[in-house]
């Protein structure tokens, strides 16, 4: 936090761009057994939660991220009933994972229990009570440790983590390592979803990056990007699978599922839209063309 003239959040979009807010609140501020964690509010996104100086998501427009996160491979999926996610402390894409009606088991790992706890205190409108649906198994241990030791296979895993930072809990969760051993836990025609930062023009290497390392264990990987004013500008994901791919469905049928299966009306998410974020534009292909970088334990990705 930084003064100029009235109370700013500032975060490094790269050593040479920040990003600035007005504050009208501080919430909460301190450091957990992990990471550190504030709550704002803010006169133009509402409450916001910001992990090791960056922002994690708006009241404003968290509902962009958690339906472009959560719903692609959700809806791709032809009944995902058992559901891994890895991070999403604040509980919004637990949230929007309980909106599928053919859920039966959701298993969320978040290693920093303060995470949880200060955003059910402070943001509740974000997982909306979905910490206390009967069919949710909540552990605050090592995502890595706990699928290392499982035998369960999951229909659709969900990697919600913070970027990778050098000094942050998260970075070893973007490897090729993990990648190839989170294969091993999904059923045959399981899926996986993840963020995978930004895609602005100055700093998209690490979206590359990401999809050219899901690619040395999936065959069939999907980045996209959406935008999300609080961040920025564009922000990457991808979904990977054995086989099934959400490029595949139409508009129509991504709306059929929607209605079939989705027990409240989404916002941001609909068949229109899942096209769309998937038309990558050219500039963005080309570079990922070219950009052949693969991450693994001893070549991490660090971001800013």
């Amino acid at each position: 936090m930084s003064r100029m003239g009235a109370n700013w959040f500032w975060e490094f979009v790269t050593p040479h761009l920040i990003q600035q807010f007005s504050i009208s609140d501080i919430l909460y501020t301190g450091e957990t057994g992990f990471q550190s964690i504030q709550v704002i509010d803010t006169p133009g996104f509402g409450k916001c939660l910001i992990l090791d100086g960056k922002i994690q998501c708006s009241e404003t427009d968290e509902f962009i991220y958690h339906e472009a996160l959560v719903h692609p491979p959700m809806i791709t999926h032809p009944k995902p009933e058992t559901v891994f996610i890895a991070g999403g402390g604040e509980g919004a894409t637990l949230r929007e994972v309980l909106a599928h009606s053919t859920v039966k088991r959701v298993v969320m790992v978040d290693i920093d229990k303060e995470v949880t706890d200060i955003s059910r205190e402070f943001l509740p409108s974000l997982s909306q009570g979905s910490f206390d649906d009967s069919r949710v198994e909540l552990l605050h241990v090592d995502a890595l440790k706990y699928l290392d030791d499982t035998q369960e296979k999951f229909d659709v895993v969900i990697i919600d983590l913070t970027e990778p930072l050098e000094e942050g809990p998260a970075y070893l969760l973007y490897t090729r390592e993990f990648y190839q051993s989170l294969r091993d836990k999904l059923a045959a025609d399981g899926l996986i979803s993840l963020q995978s930062g930004s895609t602005s023009m100055i700093i998209s290497l690490g979206f590359i990056a990401v999809a050219n390392t899901l690619r040395t264990a999936f065959s069939a990987v999907a980045p996209y990007q959406v935008e999300i004013p609080s961040f920025g500008g564009t922000w990457g994901f991808a979904t990977a699978s054995r086989i099934l791919d959400p490029r595949d469905l139409s508009p129509e049928e991504v709306d059929r599922r929607i209605s079939s299966r989705i027990n409240k009306t989404l916002r941001f998410y609909d068949g229109l839209t899942h096209r769309g974020m998937f038309s990558i534009p050219k500039y963005l292909r080309e570079e990922m063309a070219r950009e052949k970088r693969i991450i693994t334990i001893d070549q991490p990705l660090f971001t800013y």
